[in-house]
């Protein structure tokens, strides 16, 4: 069955850098978008970053474009994000999660997805 988990979550010092994993299984990379989404408590989870499965195509939210990267690893199927110049609002729990292709257009909104992993705790405080 479908299958992600997260791993590389931590603790940083504002201005740090962290690398996220998100190890799939039970599918291709080429068969769905992989979304990474972050959620604090009492707030709805935020689209961060998608990768298409397709054609590799790399979308980013306003609030960290230019800090994020997404990129995947299809021999390993695992996708990362590299986020750099971490602030304390980027603290969050980081989910990576599938969207359908069709869907990719929305792959922002938290309702797309279609399975999830467990989610990585990352904490930016000095």
């Amino acid at each position: 069955q479908v299958q992600l988990v997260e791993s590389g979550g931590g603790l940083v010092q504002p201005g740090g850098s962290l690398r996220l994993s998100c190890a799939a299984s039970g599918f291709t990379l080429d068969a769905y978008a992989i979304v990474w989404f972050r959620q604090v408590p009492g707030k709805e989870r935020e689209g961060v970053s998608c990768i298409s499965g397709s054609d590799g195509s790399t979308y980013y939210a306003d609030s960290i474009k230019g800090r994020f990267t997404i990129s995947r690893d299809n021999a390993k199927n695992t996708v990362y994000l590299l986020m750099n110049s971490l602030e304390p609002e980027d603290t969050a729990v980081y989910y990576c999660a599938t969207v359908d292709p069709l869907y990719r257009n929305t792959w922002y909104l938290p309702s797309t997805p279609d399975y999830w992993g467990q989610g990585t705790q990352v904490t930016v405080s000095s």
